[in-house]
């Protein structure tokens, strides 16, 4: 390498029409780890953190293991056999502001919009809403003016911003998990393309649609920056910069690929099943592969990811559920239907699993981009069939830049506030926070 190139990690390849940010590079300095307390702050790896839901609980039977170290893992758990030394499930904590506290019905959308702001959400199908600010726009609003977007919000299935979804709470509830403030829900982007160009592109919309038109690479815009800066790295940087172009390219193509398929159209007198998006699992992977480049790059620092909304009714027939999710949750005590449950909760288990594999294969500093990360994992309800908010399923995976110790079950008191952990995973951030929603304090036993 160059001794005498030093790079700004925040450096940027333009082009007409895009921007493209840089994983780190030797050039740009000694990476370690955030917690070693030797390096300056302007040098530490960067500690990110997403939050990922599922909807409608879990077939708690199937989901819980063991006490202490993670040894043999419940059915549900199983995809991440390969992973269980990087994440640990919290079991005891429980999300107060989802259950009805005088507010009637309405669990699913309480769920989903209590779990990261510790609020009650006002009742309401109007335009009157009214929640919390959520832990990941904390985070934001403290560290946003470090990368180019301050958080990014995603998901899989679309939801509306008004009109009633669940006993008389607006639909913005049950399909939005980040709140900017009390009265600002941030909507989640469903489309890979359009997360993508956030990402990626600058200049006008007519640059943009001028670009989209002609069908350029946002790599083909700044290969003269490229060209420029290749050459005066080492070896190794030039090997990792190839491997991230080609990361992009893949990305580029899969998205491309994916809107040139027509809609599907189900024959004459068949009736398709409502809500079922086609490929749904490749859906889910683009998001996460965008929520992984956006990390490597430090583009952002802080994403949501709802893989489904609250209440979501979605059938999985192709893992051979037909029936919908919500109508199975409320299984009854159906040993049938907690089964089906069951192999949904593993289709999503599965997703996560392919997140942390993609995470651990880029390496970063003195480890991998997970080491660097504070993956939560998890839902506002625990047993869809009861509603119930406590004991919840909650999985956070990464190391949190040495802040964590993952490859644990770390059982705590029945009825701990879920933003007693968020609290924690705030501090890991060096964001000092003391209070969040109906956070109690910090949860001790992480690290």
């Amino acid at each position: 390498m160059n001794d005498r190139l030093l790079l700004s990690r925040r450096t940027l390849l333009r082009g007409l029409g895009a921007t493209l940010a840089l994983p780190w590079l030797e050039a740009m300095g000694p990476l370690t780890g955030w917690a070693g307390g030797n390096t300056p702050a302007s040098k530490a790896a960067p500690n990110r953190m997403a939050f990922l839901y599922v909807p409608n609980g879990k077939n708690m039977a199937d989901w819980k293991p063991v006490e202490g170290e993670l040894n043999e893992l419940p059915s549900i758990l199983q995809p991440l056999a390969e992973h269980k030394r990087d994440f640990s499930i919290l079991s005891g904590l429980t999300a107060d502001k989802a259950r009805a506290n005088g507010d009637g019905g309405g669990d699913h959308a309480r769920a989903l919009s209590a779990f990261l702001t510790g609020m009650q959400p006002r009742k309401t199908d109007g335009t009157d809403i009214r929640a919390g600010v959520s832990v990941d726009q904390v985070a934001a609003t403290r560290i946003g003016d470090q990368t180019r977007l301050a958080s990014l919000e995603i998901g899989t299935e679309a939801g509306s911003m008004a009109g009633n979804c669940d006993s008389g709470y607006s639909c913005v509830y049950s399909s939005t998990m980040a709140w900017h403030s009390a009265t600002q829900p941030l909507p989640k982007e469903v489309n890979p393309k359009l997360v993508f160009e956030r990402m990626f592109s600058a200049g006008s919309t007519q640059e943009r649609a001028r670009r989209n038109a002609q069908r350029q690479s946002v790599l083909d815009l700044v290969k003269d920056d490229f060209a420029e800066l290749n050459g005066k790295l080492g070896r190794h940087d030039q090997r990792k910069l190839d491997e991230y172009f080609a990361a992009v390219r893949d990305l580029e193509v899969r998205i491309e690929r994916a809107a040139k398929f027509p809609e599907p159209k189900a024959p004459e007198n068949f009736a398709q099943p409502a809500g079922f998006p086609p490929g749904f699992e490749d859906h889910i992977r683009l998001m996460c592969d965008l929520m992984v480049l956006a990390f490597q790059t430090d583009t952002t620092r802080v994403c949501t990811f709802v893989i489904a909304n609250e209440g979501s009714n979605k059938p999985y027939p192709f893992i051979g559920v037909k029936e919908g999710h919500h109508d199975l949750s409320h299984h009854g005590g159906s040993e049938e239907k907690k089964a089906k449950i069951a192999q949904i909760n593993k289709f999503h288990t599965t997703q996560l699993a392919y997140l942390l594999g993609r995470l651990k294969s880029v390496k970063e500093g003195d480890g991998n981009l997970l080491d660097h990360c504070m993956i939560t994992y998890g839902s506002g309800n625990a047993d869809g069939n009861a509603h119930a908010h406590n004991d919840l399923p909650i999985l956070v995976a990464g190391r949190g830049c040495g802040t964590l110790k993952p490859g644990r079950h770390v059982v705590h008191p029945n009825e701990t506030p879920l933003n007693n952990l968020w609290v924690s995973l705030l501090n890991r951030m060096d964001i000092q926070t003391q209070q969040l929603g109906d956070s109690t304090g910090e949860l001790k036993n992480l690290a």
